[in-house]
């Protein structure tokens, strides 16, 4: 959809129209305090309201996660749509018309296709939901879907269906229920099959159907999975118009909000490892339609979460599958991490038979991938001369995927303290001309570390409280923000505030900026502050005591996972060297801190 020239104009006079309260309020629960409005972060979690809306000013900010913007970017980011779908979204929602340029005959066309094919997918998913819950010939597939204990409310949440085979209904199960306009559009989209000597002929039969649906709630295709006998088990709709297997996401469009509230995605393979996570209470969950992950559906999730995890066999193909995915999470600069089930299970008998309790351990211990690729590479091939030969080939694609000099310098000194070489060896080692790792930009300067290492929401955080609240640095210093913090831009500013302070005993924010020179430090500073205006003050003290709590435990929790980590890879390392002297102690202090860090999470929930 294209735009006119005055497209700029129009912007302005629909954002003009739109009331942020109103349209913010029907996704956040928002209270008036002063001249703002405030609520719960929608864009992280939290237990503290931190999220204020101005709509004096049209704008929002959160003082937790740093999200800020105007009404449009509130709906992109919330809704993940672009641009012109905010604007079109807006300006229904005001009764401003949009001009849009005159479409081709062509494009014409491909629009009422388009629209076509949506149509007679949903027809097709409501017959073959309808058949599920109420013919007498589909007491099976009802069966099969009890034993997995998938209830009926689920069920109609995904719009679960059932395609009878052809011994019940016969092979015009589904065609003889549409028209002959609708049949020609039901074989694009690959739910009819055409015979050659004529007619058609149901393609999916004798399966428990899970309609696939785009982020806008369009049904694109089907997956379905066979109840009888017959191959293959599970089948997918053919490529179309509307639908692209390595571009969608089953479960996306059910799951997505409780994937942003939770800010963490997992990515199960199969379609029942899905639906059985729902059932029992862990609902951030999507699945890749039984193929590998692809870069498509890694950018389809962008914007959903901070972490992600795959939950996958713990046999080779699943070990294969999460090393084959460690170049797209570094390609889209993602933090993805991969929990391997015990031998036997996938996540569907794993939660049935261990409980949400057991999986939620399992989540908790997900090893980043690029750490996780290497422990299994050392497993794989030991730590001997020609092992590490082995682990260097196999660590080229891995170091050449990190898209940012910072990505590839961090990855070679963590991977040369682990196999024992030099990172400028290292370095050496995995350039070729075959692979020859980007050149790094020609600097007249050092990089200022800011640039460099980006803070995380959490760090992100935890310097806006230390900025507005210099008193608190003591209890900070102490709970480790400096470790937490270490090679950012919060660890400057740590160190200018705590210079400031031991001058003076007592320092306002606004002289922390004062002392800052012109850079990235004082460009943070000064948002932080221009964010922070006399309401959102007040805001922050109703809040203080309690928020410094909540960063003093999120530190704790972070130098323990960051010690259980380090744990971790010396046990890897005593394993590969079938060292046993220190592996049993190891191993006790290792136990010790997880269950440290598990009673501190549950503290904390």
């Amino acid at each position: 959809m294209g735009y006119t020239e005055s497209g700029d104009d129009l912007a302005a006079r629909v954002k003009e129209q739109a009331d942020i309260v109103q349209v913010i309020g029907e996704c956040v629960e928002l209270k008036k305090a002063g001249v703002r409005y405030l609520g719960l972060c929608p864009f992280h979690g939290e237990k503290t309201p931190s999220f204020s809306v101005h709509p004096g000013q049209q704008f929002f900010y959160c003082f937790g996660c740093g999200a800020s913007g105007d009404v449009y970017s509130f709906l992109m980011k919330y809704h993940n749509l672009d641009f012109p779908a905010a604007l079109k979204d807006l300006a229904r929602r005001y009764q401003i018309e949009i001009p849009e340029r005159p479409q081709s005959a062509q494009e014409q066309e491909k629009s009422r296709r388009r629209k076509a094919m949506y149509a007679v997918n949903e027809k097709a998913a409501a017959i073959f939901h309808d058949y599920l819950l109420h013919s007498e010939k589909a007491s099976d597939a009802r069966h099969y879907l009890a034993e997995r204990q998938i209830p009926v409310e689920i069920q109609e949440r995904f719009k679960i269906g059932y395609a009878p085979g052809p011994d019940a209904v016969g092979w015009n199960f589904l065609g003889g229920q549409l028209s002959a306009e609708e049949r020609h559009i039901a074989e694009d989209v690959g739910l009819l099959v055409k015979k050659e000597q004529g007619g058609t002929y149901d393609r999916f039969r004798d399966r428990i159907l899970f309609p696939i649906f785009d982020r806008q709630g369009r049904i694109i295709g089907f997956g379905g999975r066979i109840v009888g006998e017959g191959q293959p088990k599970y089948m997918n709709s053919p490529e179309s118009l509307i639908f692209n297997k390595s571009s969608s996401l089953l479960g996306l469009y059910q799951q997505g909000e409780e994937i942003r509230r939770r800010q963490q995605a997992i990515l199960v393979e199969g379609n029942f490892d899905l639906v059985s996570l729902v059932v029992h209470g862990c609902p951030n969950v999507v699945a890749p339609l039984g193929t590998a992950l692809t870069v498509q559906q890694l950018k389809l999730l962008k914007g959903y979460a901070d972490e992600y995890v795959l939950l996958f066999d713990g046999d080779a193909a699943g070990v294969k599958a999460a090393m084959r995915a460690v170049p797209l999470f570094l390609g889209e600069q993602v933090a993805g991490k991969v929990a391997l089930l015990p031998p036997g299970h996938d996540p569907d008998t794993f939660v049935l038979e261990k409980g949400l309790p057991a999986l939620k351990a399992l989540l908790d211990q997900a090893m980043p991938l690029p750490e996780f690729t290497l422990a299994q590479l050392v497993q794989e091939h030991g730590l001997t001369l020609d092992g590490k030969s082995r682990i260097i080939d196999e660590l080229r694609p891995l170091v050449k995927a990190a898209v940012s000099p910072l990505q590839r310098s961090l990855m070679l000194s963590h991977f040369s303290e682990t196999i024992g070489i030099p990172a400028e060896e290292l370095k050496a080692a995995l350039v070729s001309a075959a692979t020859a790792l980007p050149p790094e930009p020609e600097r007249k300067q050092p990089l200022r570390r800011e640039i460099l290492v980006p803070l995380t929401p959490p760090q992100k955080r935890l310097v806006t409280h230390m900025v507005l609240y210099p008193h608190s640095l003591g209890a900070l210093e102490g709970g480790g923000i400096r470790s937490c913090l270490f090679g950012t831009i919060g660890e400057i500013l740590f160190l200018q505030l705590r210079g400031l302070l031991a001058q003076s005993g007592e320092v306002e924010p606004e002289e922390l900026l004062a002392g800052l020179p012109e850079g990235g430090e004082r460009i943070l500073v000064a948002d932080i502050l221009l964010s922070s205006s006399s309401d959102s003050n007040a805001l922050c003290c109703q809040g203080t005591e309690e928020e410094l709590a909540e960063l003093l435990c999120w530190m704790e929790r972070e130098g323990l996972v960051q010690k259980s980590k380090k744990l971790m890879e010396r046990i890897a390392e005593c394993t590969a060297g079938n060292d046993d002297t220190d592996l049993q102690q190891l191993v006790f202090e290792k136990m010790e801190v997880d269950k440290a860090l598990q009673s501190l999470r549950q503290k904390s929930s």
